[in-house]
């Protein structure tokens, strides 16, 4: 009965939801039993937002995004943005993306043409070539407008090897546990690293979601849209990066959650230090919303080595995109709780959104 059940659209939401269909339904069904993976390049249990092979990571990402233009960007932005930030949080320099475009019947031509021009821009501004790809048109009602799959290649970053001996030496000095990966990986963090946050949460989802609904919280709220690549290189300059996350679908709590359950330690972060734009939390108050929980399209969190956490912050500050950073947390011993410190001084765990709170955002 149990395979009769229909999928739901909060299964692809980014949230607790669907972290268990995959881990039912798919990862274990699609990875090749006769193949040897290799733990140090492949990340064991859930993948991670790109995959590390050799001095090569490649990702893959579709987007589903409505309406298709927005307050501060739009479906082919989005495409190039959300996948070369997917290679650049494991430690990559992007290179090359294979797009694919299915376009509904009568889709606009101007349309067309404004987002195809967007994804030339966009393309030149992440320093990255659209080298391949495929174009579907199927009937009306087929898709929503357009839906857009871009997958992309990087190469190893030649500074993640001063970076990882930094961290290695600064965890070693702290009385962490030293071990260090090469690349950036969700399930590297351990206890006494300490999280950073390159800016406020929930601009993306609240900003489209007005839009698209006509609420019209805040005329100058637009989407965070943004290559992460200035803010990651900054921190890999200073040294003592241990991982990184985008913070898309399920926003900062997915994020946390994710590390959590893929390390096996707790993490801890503080309410009153987690950058929220009050258009946002106004928005979130009316509509019932977590602002923790709305995702996001320029944001990363980092864990970073003891020791190095003010230098990386002063780093990321002098970004264009990290002008808002702030040190949030810390993570704790083992467990797979993120737990936050409200502003009144209480605590509560922050959980992975159960579903979709904003859908079709990414």
């Amino acid at each position: 009965m149990d395979d009769e059940r229909k999928i739901s659209l909060g299964e692809g939401a980014g949230g607790e939801l669907m972290q268990r269909m995959l881990k039912e339904l798919v990862i274990p069904l699609v990875r090749n039993a006769d193949i040897e993976y290799d733990p140090a390049a492949l990340p064991p249990g859930l993948l991670d937002d790109s995959a590390a092979v050799d001095d090569v990571a490649f990702t893959i990402d579709g987007h589903t995004v409505w309406p298709l233009e927005f307050p501060g960007g739009d479906i082919g932005s989005l495409s190039v943005y959300g996948t070369v930030n997917d290679l650049w949080v494991v430690g990559a320099i992007p290179r090359a993306l294979a797009l694919s475009m299915i376009i509904e019947e009568g889709l606009d031509r101007s349309l067309l043409r404004r987002i195809s021009s967007s994804i030339g821009s966009a393309s030149s501004s992440a320093g990255v070539v659209i080298a391949t790809g495929d174009t579907k048109v199927v009937e009306r009602g087929g898709v929503k407008g357009m839906i857009i799959s871009t997958a992309g290649i990087g190469l190893k970053h030649p500074l993640l090897d001063g970076n990882h001996r930094r961290a290695s030496f600064l965890r070693s000095g702290s009385g962490a546990e030293a071990p260090v990966s090469h690349w950036l990986r969700d399930d590297g963090v351990r206890k006494g690293d300490v999280i950073i946050l390159s800016g406020s949460v929930g601009d993306h989802g609240i900003s489209l979601l007005s839009f698209r609904e006509g609420y019209g919280f805040d005329t100058e709220l637009v989407s965070d849209l943004a290559p992460l690549g200035e803010v990651i290189e900054a921190a890999l300059r200073v040294g003592g990066v241990i991982a990184a996350k985008d913070l898309t679908r399920g926003g900062l709590a997915n994020g946390l959650n994710e590390w959590c359950g893929k390390s096996g330690y707790s993490i801890h972060v503080s309410g009153p230090d987690i950058p929220v734009k009050p258009a946002v939390a106004s928005a979130c108050d009316m509509l019932g919303l977590d602002p923790y929980e709305i995702g996001n399209e320029g944001k990363v969190i980092l864990a970073v080595a003891p020791g190095s956490e003010e230098e990386i912050l002063e780093a990321v500050k002098r970004t264009s995109t990290g002008k808002d950073a702030a040190i949030i947390g810390h993570v704790g011993a083992r467990g797979r709780n993120v737990i936050l410190e409200t502003e009144v001084g209480g605590k509560r765990i922050m959980d992975p959104p159960y579903g979709d709170p904003v859908p079709r955002i990414c």
